[in-house]
C-alpha cells in the first residue's frame, strides 16, 4: 500500500516521542493536589486530549484555569528529568521531509509542546497546539487549522496518530489516517494503515508530494 500525500501532520505524544512516563508522574501528582480519587481519575480519558477538557472533566469550572497552568509546569518542569525521547523511526522519517510539507499537531499546550520537541531536537516550521484552537481532538479543528496553515487540502494530507481521538480527528477532517501502536492495541485503532512505528515506513519526495509505504 502506498499513500500520496501532499502534507504530513503528525500528532506529538506517542506519535514522534514517549512522553508516557512523564505523563503518568505529572498527572498522579496534579489528582493528588486537587484531591482526585484513583477512581474518578480512572474514569477520564487522558490521551490525546487536551488538558483543559481533562480538567473540566474532574474539578469544578472555577478551579479549571488554575489546574491546567498546575499541570502545564508540572510536565514542562519534568522535560529535564528524563520527561522525553524520540520513538523509533522518528529522526530518520523527519530528516526527509521539506519542512513545508509536515506539521506537528498536538493536544499540549504550546509551552509544553516546544518544550518537548526542543528536548529531543525536533523544530518543526508549522506546530499546531492547545492554545490555537477551540475544540480539540476528536473534533477535526486542530487537523483542518494545520492544513491551512499549510495551504494543502485536506483531502491530500495524512494524519499520523497513537490515540483513538486523534484518528477521528484525522477522519472527521477528510483526511488519510496512519495508526502508530505505541499506546494502543492496533484493534483499538481505526486507520487506512496501522504500523508499529515510523521506522515500519519509508516516504519518498516527489514534486507532487510525498509517497509514504510500509517497509519490506
Amino acid at each position: 500500500m502506498t499513500i500520496h500525500a501532499r502534507a504530513l501532520l503528525f500528532d506529538n505524544d506517542g506519535t514522534l516521542v514517549s512522553s508516557l512516563a512523564s505523563v503518568d508522574r505529572c498527572w498522579t501528582r496534579w489528582a493528588g493536589e486537587y484531591g482526585i480519587t484513583a477512581e474518578q481519575f480512572a474514569r477520564v480519558e487522558l490521551h490525546g486530549r487536551p488538558a483543559a477538557e481533562i480538567a473540566a472533566d474532574l474539578l469544578p469550572a472555577e478551579l479549571v484555569p488554575q489546574a491546567v497552568a498546575r499541570i502545564e509546569d508540572l510536565e514542562v518542569d519534568d522535560v529535564p528529568n528524563d520527561g522525553v525521547r524520540l520513538l523509533p523511526g522518528t529522526r530518520a522519517f523527519l530528516d526527509v521531509l521539506p519542512a513545508e510539507r509536515w506539521a506537528v499537531v498536538t493536544s499540549a499546550t504550546r509551552r509544553l509542546a516546544e518544550a518537548r520537541l526542543d528536548a529531543v531536537g525536533i523544530l518543526p516550521k508549522t506546530l499546531v497546539a492547545a492554545d490555537d484552537i477551540t475544540r480539540g481532538k476528536p473534533d477535526p479543528e486542530p487537523y483542518l487549522l494545520a492544513a491551512r496553515a499549510l495551504g494543502v487540502d485536506p483531502a491530500h494530507c495524512v494524519v499520523f496518530e497513537d490515540a483513538p481521538a486523534g484518528l477521528a480527528a484525522g477522519r472527521a477532517a477528510g483526511m488519510t489516517t496512519v495508526a502508530l501502536t505505541t499506546t494502543h492495541q492496533a484493534h483499538e485503532l481505526r486507520a487506512d494503515l496501522v504500523v508499529e512505528n515510523l521506522s515500519a515506513l519509508s516516504a519518498l519526495v516527489t514534486d507532487q508530494g510525498v509517497e509514504i509505504s510500509p517497509r519490506g
